[in-house]
């Protein structure tokens, strides 16, 4: 049993069936997650004979480095993670510079929800190698503290927290949202409930789930086109879910939240870049309390579409924002260590 699977009350009733005090169970949960032990042997606020039966009983290391790389800049780092059963993930941290405005010094982490992904994008690495498994809570927060103990030894911490990685977070809904709950937990982690963001292709019934559930968590949908035929050719998950219904899910949550929705637009040159495919977009999303993130898409080797360039980027941000919608444009990271989600578990 992977002990970053179980709440805290699931802990303490563990515990109580060990015979071992209550209280047991809350020294175990902020040595996770605030001391950041990783072995039971870092536990010596507590007995030898309970560290043993954590030894013997609970798995602490679900994650098995297979390899990393590091940008040339130094600002990301991506790394491949084998789980127990041999399926691969990544994740990447991203660190940027407190001299920009752009990321004000955030330290940035992209985490995996699935082994794979079942929603077939043709433009991402994850969605060309298909559809393993979901990964479990812990699976999933054990990513986290990899990086928050990397960090802490820099005397830093993670800032931010984005579903983004391999898989579909709301084709996972509740084990990503017990991760969330984990890390989110005040005893526990504390991160912030406004610093995480899921990111969804436009799963509509998961939106409307997760509106309803009035959590404090950032929205973004991966949207990337502006007609639904050209949609379900990028993506299969269109066929499910046209555009009219991921916005009026996008709707919805805006109602019951009150607040903002975030698109992503994935660039790529001649396809979605023009000023006329912005200005359909600043068409459909009019009204709705939203922000666009456009970035250059990321290559892959399963899909011969390019980046769009610096020039077409800024046109389609003015042409965007002429027609009342705030725009991004963000920079790509970790082009040289393949940091696009699935990349490198691909080629491994």
């Amino acid at each position: 049993m992977l002990i970053y699977d179980l709440d805290l009350p699931t802990l303490t009733n563990l515990l109580q069936k060990w015979d071992e005090p209550a209280y047991r169970a809350k020294q175990i949960w902020q040595g996770l997650y605030q001391h950041l032990y990783n072995s039971p042997n870092e536990f010596t606020n507590l007995s030898k004979s309970l560290r043993e039966k954590l030894t013997e009983r609970l798995d602490f290391a679900p994650l098995k480095v297979k390899l990393f790389k590091d940008s040339s800049d130094g600002q990301t780092r991506k790394t491949l993670f084998a789980l127990q059963d041999g399926h691969l993930i990544e994740s990447v941290l991203m660190r940027y510079d407190p001299n920009t405005n752009l990321g004000r010094g955030r330290r940035t982490l992209c985490i995996s929800t699935q082994a794979g992904c079942a929603m077939g994008c043709v433009f991402c690495a994850t969605g060309q190698m298909g559809f393993s498994r979901h990964l479990t809570s812990g699976e999933i927060v054990a990513q986290v503290m990899y990086y928050a103990r990397a960090l802490k030894d820099e005397n830093l911490a993670v800032t931010n927290i984005v579903f983004m990685g391999m898989g579909e977070p709301f084709h996972n809904y509740d084990n990503t949202m017990a991760a969330i709950d984990t890390l989110n937990d005040a005893d526990g982690y504390a991160f912030g409930a406004r610093r995480f963001t899921i990111s969804t292709v436009g799963l509509a019934p998961a939106i409307k789930r997760f509106a309803d559930e009035k959590r404090q968590v950032n929205l973004a949908i991966s949207m990337h086109a502006v007609d639904d035929k050209t949609r379900v050719e990028m993506m299969p998950v269109n066929k499910r879910y046209k555009i009219s219904e991921v916005l009026e899910a996008c709707q919805y949550y805006v109602a019951q939240t009150s607040r903002r929705v975030t698109f992503e637009w994935a660039l790529i040159h001649g396809v979605n870049d023009t000023p006329e495919v912005a200005r359909k977009l600043a068409s459909l999303l009019r009204g709705l309390m939203c922000h666009v993130n456009a970035i250059p898409l990321n290559p892959t080797a399963g899909f011969e579409g390019e980046g769009t360039n610096k020039e077409r980027a800024l046109l389609f941000k003015e042409t965007l924002e002429a027609g009342g919608i705030p725009c991004t444009i963000r920079m790509r990271r970790g082009i040289d260590i393949q940091a696009g989600c699935g990349q490198l578990a691909t080629e491994n």
